[in-house]
């Protein structure tokens, strides 16, 4: 055998010899040396390429702390945008702005016949679950009725004050709420769930318990990572969603100034964006052409200015509206919208928000003055018993001196506080802005109605700058807005003030005939609606509103139905592969 093996040695020793020869006597390069019958390589099995994931990176102004959608403090456009990726609701708005059951979520909602007291029952859907496991059940409506009723700074709690008790049947899928009073609107409530298996017994208390995110979803995408310091939200698909799994694999919630909003969707770095943008970049959203299509999504909630008539300096509705007259409306509007889109939903109502279905404006004609009016701040103060007197306007020795409010987490709202301060002192009127944070101003200082202490200390705030919700059962929202308080049946304990700090005994019984149903909507606030002008309680300025921009390549992408954002259609949005699985 070892013979056998030398012999082609030998051969191709004497090729590359006779070969050697030709070329040295050419000076040509020698040819390459190919085997007659090649073999080939030995076959490797490489490992399958893994897709890349397909994602949507969204635009968005800010993102943050504070994510709990039932509350005024966190009410804004990352709380709405995580609600409606991650908590599940009863119903949801239809394509025309009705309210359609969520089949994905609920077997049945239904009002039960001949019960002794007004009474709802809700079947929930077997495998509805949390993404830790846990299922969707009883506990958590009887979690947020608790909260939505007894809480101070909650957008809508109304409707929730009505109930007098959440039951849990057939292992807590079957719930039963029962009312105190026939309530028409009861399709509105128990609106974005929360886990309350988690929540319950957190160590911190409903105002901050949200403030880092949801600790389980309900819905087609679940948080992965946040990072406020970076500005950015990574949701993922949740495997665990027993409805129809999300188009795309992960959202990235990016946040970043108006500039850089711009350039990102110029570049294609980011799919579309979700942002309030003002007059300047608007232009430069237009300048983009074709490539990105712009649509005008208004949000739940009204900009307004609160004259709290529960606070010692603005007791007298002489002074209210003296204060009024001194204010720019115009101009507070162009500082809080910067000439963007929600400039062109100027709100003349106290009630609805100018995008709601059946809004007409109800501002009485020469209510208010198109500009500050000098004389008229005169007249009025000097009327309550004030005297000019070096530059300020002074009563039994001390100066009028109000305390403005505004979170200072919102820009816009500070762009406002700022604003009406200084045409109140352009006016003699003294003028003071504080920014406690989100939660301390809806949940402590408005929350209360103590007419005690100096401008300055708790409970003493006279103005504020605040939302309207909007969106829900009209009814409700005028109730939690301009109703009394009331107290709960089964603790005695009073329900928390609204934060106009407002309440007229004589105008209770309409507002509970509205949400009752014994009296039209229309009709009842017609009634408060001529009240809260006359005692002018709040100023309204504009509705919210932000500019959706996408680019071509994304799909899927809707404005969302009623208010309920863009967000809403997430599932259904379909991106391009990331540019790398390092998440």
């Amino acid at each position: 055998m070892s013979q056998g093996r030398r012999r082609p040695l030998a051969a191709v020793s004497l090729l590359v010899t006779s070969v050697s020869v030709v070329a040295a006597c050419t000076n040509a390069p020698p040819p390459p040396l190919v085997p007659q019958h090649p073999t080939p390589p030995p076959t490797t099995s490489a490992p399958p390429t893994q897709p890349m994931p397909v994602e949507v990176v969204v635009g968005v102004d800010e993102l943050e702390g504070g994510f709990n959608p039932h509350t005024l403090a966190d009410l804004s456009p990352t709380s709405s945008a995580l609600a409606s990726l991650m908590l599940p609701s009863v119903f949801r708005p239809a394509a025309d702005g009705s309210l359609q059951l969520d089949t994905t979520l609920m077997e049945s909602a239904e009002v039960v016949p001949d019960a002794e007291k007004f009474t709802v029952r809700y079947r929930i859907r077997r495998e509805a679950s949390w993404s830790d496991g846990a299922p969707i059940a009883a506990e958590d409506f009887v979690y947020l009725w608790e909260q939505l009723r007894s809480q101070p700074g909650v957008a809508d709690p109304a409707g929730y004050q009505l109930i007098d008790d959440v039951a849990s049947r057939q292992g807590g899928k079957t719930v039963e709420v029962t009312f105190a009073k026939p309530y028409p609107g009861w399709q509105t409530l128990f609106t974005n769930l929360l886990p309350a298996h988690l929540l319950r017994d957190a160590p911190r208390g409903w105002a901050t318990v949200l403030d880092e995110g949801y600790p389980a979803s309900g819905g087609p995408f679940a948080i992965r990572q946040v990072d406020l310091d970076r500005g950015e939200i990574i949701l993922e698909r949740n495997d665990r969603y027993w409805g129809p799994p999300a188009k795309s694999d992960r959202i990235v919630l990016r946040a970043v100034d108006k500039a850089r909003q711009v350039e990102a969707l110029r570049s294609g770095d980011s799919h579309l964006a979700v942002f309030g943008a003002d007059a300047a970049t608007m232009r430069s959203l237009h300048e983009l052409g074709d490539a990105v299509q712009l649509i005008t999504v208004p949000r739940p909630a009204t900009m307004q200015v609160l004259l709290r008539p529960d606070s010692r300096a603005l007791a007298d509705v002489t002074v209210r509206n003296a204060v009024l007259a001194a204010l720019d409306r115009q101009a507070l509007i162009e500082a809080g919208t910067g000439g963007g889109p929600a400039e062109q939903l100027q709100a003349h109502a106290q009630v609805l928000a100018p995008s709601e279905r059946g809004y007409t404006p109800t501002e009485p004609a020469g209510a208010l003055p198109r500009r500050p009016d000098p004389a008229q701040v005169e007249r009025l103060l000097g009327e309550a018993g004030y005297q000019r007197s070096g530059g300020a306007w002074v009563r039994d020795g001390r100066p009028l001196n109000l305390v403005i409010a505004a979170p200072f987490e919102h820009e816009s709202y500070l762009k406002i506080a700022e604003a009406a301060a200084q045409q109140l002192r352009d006016q003699g009127i003294q003028a003071t802005v504080v920014t406690p944070t989100g939660d301390q101003l809806f949940g402590e200082m408005l929350a209360t109605s103590p007419r005690t202490g100096e401008s300055g200390g708790a409970g003493s705030v006279d103005m504020a700058i605040a939302p309207r919700p909007a969106g829900g059962d009209p009814a409700a929202m005028m109730a939690s807005s301009f109703g009394c308080p009331g107290v709960a049946a089964d603790s005695e304990q009073p329900f928390p003030y609204n934060v106009a700090g407002f309440c007229d005994e004589l105008l209770q019984p309409t507002i509970d005939a509205a949400m009752t149903g014994q009296v039209p909507f229309a009709d009842a606030a017609a009634n408060v609606e001529s009240v809260v002008w006359r005692e002018a309680i709040a100023l309204p300025l504009y509705q919210q509103a932000q500019v959706l921009a996408v680019r071509r390549e994304v799909t899927g992408v809707q404005a969302g139905f009623g208010l309920s954002g863009p967000f809403s259609t997430a599932a259904d949005w379909v991106g391009t592969p990331a540019d790398n699985d390092g998440y």
